[in-house]
């Protein structure tokens, strides 16, 4: 199977792109929208896009999955960004358009969970960029890893995985309220030893 990072020459229009998970923290789209405003001029702007390609997955339909960076995506289309380039990780081409979906996750490649942390059916998955969902959590979680609440990991979705673990710590009221008080609440739950099985827990070291 072909997977070699392939960048594409050509841009791609970001609304022709289909994402792999149902949600996004909007919070978190907003501060990438913001550094990108912030970044300079047109063409410093430009130039940013270009360092930072979206990963797909070229599937039987002939259309490019999205893998990773969904909120960067969405962050250039909000700021009306209409094309984007991709690097393609993986073709999918030859496989069966009813057994794609299933490779996907096999691949650990798509997160069918919706915004209250429930799988979903693989149909239920957006579209586009565009339909993408708030999930509060995942910019909380976001947030957690900045804080040093843990450590980046090249566990595939790990942002989610923490999202849920804290969507069962910190009320959602909260994060909408008060989301300093969250992160506080959510740095405690994270170096507790609850939290030991999640990917980058940097919690406190055991007593001696």
């Amino acid at each position: 199977m072909h997977n070699t990072r392939e960048p594409r020459v050509h841009p791609i229009p970001i609304l022709a792109l289909r994402p792999t998970q149902m949600t996004v923290g909007m919070r978190e789209v907003e501060e990438k929208r913001k550094r990108f405003r912030q970044s300079g001029t047109r063409k410093k702007q430009e130039e940013l896009i270009g360092k930072h390609m979206i990963p797909v997955v070229f599937g039987p339909d002939e259309r490019y999955y999205v893998v990773d960076h969904h909120h960067l995506a969405r962050a250039l289309l909000d700021e009306e960004i209409k094309d984007i380039l991709v690097i393609v990780i993986g073709d999918l081409r030859m496989v069966a358009k009813d057994a794609f979906w299933g490779v996907m996750d096999n691949k650990r490649w798509v997160y069918p969970y919706d915004a209250k942390g429930e799988r979903r059916h693989f149909k239920d998955l957006p579209k586009s960029i565009r339909e993408l969902k708030d999930d509060p959590y995942r910019s909380l979680a976001g947030e957690l890893r900045r804080a040093g609440g843990f450590a980046k990991d090249t566990t595939p979705f790990s942002e989610f995985l923490w999202a849920d673990f804290l969507r069962r710590q910190v009320p959602r009221k909260l994060i909408e309220k008060d989301f300093g008080h969250a992160l506080e609440k959510a740095l405690q739950a994270a170096k507790s030893h609850d939290a030991i099985y999640l990917p980058g827990w940097c919690g406190p070291a055991a007593d001696d």
